[in-house]
């Protein structure tokens, strides 16, 4: 049989079994759920190809993933890392890598021509050669909204799929949410960001990772997903969540943490972080990997003397009837810390 011929049988068999899936989808929706027996759930499933990693066990194929971190800890240079390793098909030392090549939209919000020139060249020459593969964004400065759209983040959103659609992107890259909707913290406007994104993951088969802020956090406690700025709704509608953070023992040490998994087990956890340093060994500014470490041994060590200044804080603001919540968002802790030390005072 020649290949030709081959090819098309395929073809028929897989438009009868998307049509036929298509006929059971209807007859199986009760209201807004699709209902089916659980093997035929599992019986689907087996014809779609397992998960592969993107960024090791951090972040996989089909995954809407965020990455978050504290301002000028390095999310961009680590998101742009990730970019060029999966469109180039080469992995990052120390992280595996299990994909072809693929075309990658990375949408900076961030960074200036200029700016992502200097980092990615010495001194503005020998600059770096990225693959065919990545395409970089950025917002049309003479941007007028359109009629048809009632905000800019309409607009954005449907940018979105356009860019999917005539580039054929297989990946998006998004740095950094809050540009999408300055009110993210708010869990509304959060529900509706991350709904979007779920809805533009499974439309187009893409894998999309979204860069987000730490609200001001106490350096001494490690990382959760308590940190991510709206925490609560963006955690709920993501399929994996991993952090940056900032190791107290070095100014140029960072490590990476999984808060949230779903196509894989805990490997990262405070027991066992990434540890990587920001380096720029040539015309590349990267995350070079150092090992694996403890998260306890990068976080910052509470003196006596600073927990008795912090408390002396609390007290103060409360006398002032600042609510316990305000309180802890000042200093950068928990409300259950600022909870606790007022208890004991009293």
């Amino acid at each position: 049989m020649s290949r030709e011929k081959e090819s098309k049988i395929k073809e028929i068999i897989a438009s009868s079994d998307e049509a036929i899936s298509q006929s059971n989808s209807l007859n199986n929706k009760a209201g807004c759920f699709i209902v089916k027996p659980a093997n035929t759930w599992i019986d689907e499933a087996k014809r779609r190809p397992i998960p592969r990693m993107l960024f090791g066990e951090f972040w996989f194929e089909g995954e809407v993933c965020i990455l978050f971190a504290d301002t000028n800890v390095g999310k961009s240079i680590l998101a742009v890392q990730i970019a060029d390793s999966i469109s180039s098909g080469r992995p990052i030392d120390g992280f595996k890598l299990e994909v072809d090549p693929l075309k990658i939209a990375y949408l900076d919000f961030e960074l200036s021509d200029k700016q992502f020139e200097k980092r990615y060249s010495i001194d503005y020459t020998h600059h770096y050669q990225f693959h065919d593969n990545f395409l970089r964004s950025e917002i049309d400065p003479d941007l007028e909204l359109p009629k048809e759209f009632k905000t800019i983040e309409d607009f954005l959103n449907h940018s979105f799929s356009t860019i999917i659609e005539k580039s054929d992107v297989k990946v998006l890259i998004i740095d950094n949410i809050t540009f999408l909707n300055s009110d993210n913290e708010k869990a509304k406007d959060a529900s509706l960001i991350m709904s979007h994104l779920k809805k533009l993951k499974t439309t187009y088969g893409i894998s999309i990772l979204v860069l987000a802020h730490t609200p001001k956090r106490n350096p001494s406690n490690p990382l959760t997903g308590n940190d991510l700025a709206g925490s609560r709704m963006l955690m709920n509608f993501c399929d994996s969540a991993f952090a940056i953070g900032e190791s107290a023992s070095e100014p140029d040490i960072r490590y990476l943490k999984q808060i949230k998994q779903r196509n894989t087990e805990k490997i990262y956890h405070d027991n066992n972080v990434a540890v990587c340093r920001i380096a720029q060994p040539s015309n590349f500014l990267l995350f070079e990997y150092i090992g694996i470490g403890c998260e306890s041994e990068h976080l910052r060590r509470i003196e006596q003397k600073d927990m008795e200044s912090r408390d002396a804080q609390i007290f103060e603001l409360k006398k002032q009837n600042i609510p316990n919540t305000k309180i802890a968002e000042q200093l950068g802790i928990s409300e259950g810390t600022v909870r606790n030390r007022i208890k004991k005072n009293s």
